[in-house]
């Protein structure tokens, strides 16, 4: 099944090429740096040995973050090579990278650009984060006899369906790896039935995350602006959930009329589509983006369409509503822990999947509610705003939540530790 796979994507180069040039043309790559889409850096390999983390999309991006802290901690000189497929995971990676990490996008599994990569970079060892298996880039580390392992490894119902059908391209895929820690025992029997080996339940590494950072000044700006008013924020979302917010909105105004509501897109170069949907004569839309603009007390819908500032609404706002739970897309939804941290009432839709244990858990303690429908998220905030007594338990609630699982990092880091010692690969310090 790898021969076929790699014998029809070697001739896939005019095929990508052309993908890549229409996604310039919408503003989906950075020009400049689409080359590294074919495995071609501009940017000269570092002296010494290279730790290479790749982690597919922003979620994993805010994953990989938490393990560069550890990791640069027990061996301080590693120089540390970060891959993302996105312009927005790759924005985020510009701005919070510390000195001895650098990013560059990952190349698309072209053969031959895979190579160009491997041979250019030379890593000397390989963390991936979570699902994204590629055959060509996994097939060329392993011939490399690079040691790879996989973190916070996970596998929905849906994507073990798919690879259940092409079961020996995947055991080809995982065999790359010599320990995969999984985020929870139903994702450990997803990969053991497809081949893996090695395969450890750690939990997942979002509890271990710190509160999200955010400008004191900024903040102090926001909390003059808003004045008082009840305030809600709807958190990393995506299609469908803007225009969500915008009905919930003017059906809350009816009841409670300076109410004022936050909308966070995950993406914010969705912004075209966004202004479209929330373009109503019955509210009024301010942007973020447009130089740090605040709203006023006119502000209906205030869209945070910036990137970084998602921690700034979470300290703001007493509620949350969790993106990608409610969206057109399927959902899956995004991660609930950083809104617990900071003191939020967690809301989110039926469409966890991507998360389940998690919110199944924050379910199971009341920490969080699931809404099943926009009525009754329209009930539930009516409710939360109406009896304070309610949603101070439920905030607090989620912050001892969040402080319950501070020791998972620890567990990542020895099983991390434990998979590189030994084999020269890195220069690992005991602990």
């Amino acid at each position: 099944m790898y021969i076929f796979y790699r014998t029809l994507t070697q001739f896939s180069g005019v095929i990508l090429s052309l993908l890549l040039s229409k996604r310039i043309k919408n503003n989906k790559e950075i020009p400049g740096r689409v080359v590294e889409k074919k495995g071609i850096s501009q940017r000269p390999r570092p002296t010494g040995k290279i730790l290479w983390i790749h982690a597919a999309s922003v979620g994993e991006a805010q994953s990989a973050l938490i393990l560069i802290k550890h990791i640069s901690k027990i061996i301080p000189n590693i120089k540390i090579l970060v891959t993302t497929g996105t312009v927005t995971s790759s924005e985020l990676m510009e701005q919070r990278l510390p000195s001895n990490a650098f990013h560059q996008f990952f190349p698309l599994d072209h053969p031959k650009w895979v190579k160009k990569f491997i041979n250019h970079w030379q890593p000397s060892a390989v963390i991936w984060i979570e699902s994204e298996l590629w055959p060509n880039m996994l097939n060329e580390i392993k011939v490399n006899c690079i040691p790879a392992i996989l973190v916070n490894a996970h596998m929905s119902d849906k994507s073990f369906d798919s690879w259940k059908n092409i079961k020996s391209l995947a055991e080809h895929c995982l065999s790359t790896f010599t320990t995969i820690l999984c985020q929870t025992g139903n994702d450990q029997k997803h990969f053991d039935y497809l081949g893996a080996k090695n395969t450890i339940v750690s939990n997942n590494i979002k509890h271990a995350s710190e509160p999200l950072k955010y400008n004191q000044n900024d903040f102090n700006e926001l909390i003059n602006a808003v004045n008082n008013r009840p305030v809600w924020v709807f958190a990393s979302t995506h299609d469908g959930e803007e225009l969500l917010a915008c009905n919930i909105h003017k059906l809350l105004k009816q009841e409670i009329p300076n109410i004022l509501t936050i909308i966070v897109p995950r993406h914010p170069d969705r912004r075209k589509d966004i202004v479209r949907t929330v373009d109503d004569p019955d509210i009024v839309v301010e942007f973020r983006s447009n130089k740090k603009k605040l709203p006023t007390s006119h502000t209906d819908i205030y869209i945070a369409d910036t990137m970084g500032e998602l921690g700034l609404f979470y300290s703001l706002a007493p509620i949350a509503c969790i993106g990608r739970t409610f969206s057109n897309d399927g959902g899956g939804g995004h991660n609930p822990i950083e809104a617990a941290q900071l003191n939020c009432a967690i809301l989110h839709g039926p469409n966890v999947q991507n998360l389940q244990d998690i919110f199944d858990d924050m379910n199971k303690y009341n920490v969080a509610l699931k809404i099943l429908n926009s009525e009754q998220l329209y009930k539930t905030l009516i409710r939360l705003f109406n009896n304070k007594s309610e949603l101070n338990d439920l905030q607090m609630a989620a912050l001892k939540y969040s402080n319950k699982n501070n020791n998972i990092i620890n567990n990542i880091m020895s099983e991390i530790i434990s998979a590189f010692k030994g084999k020269d690969s890195l220069d690992i310090k005991d602990v």
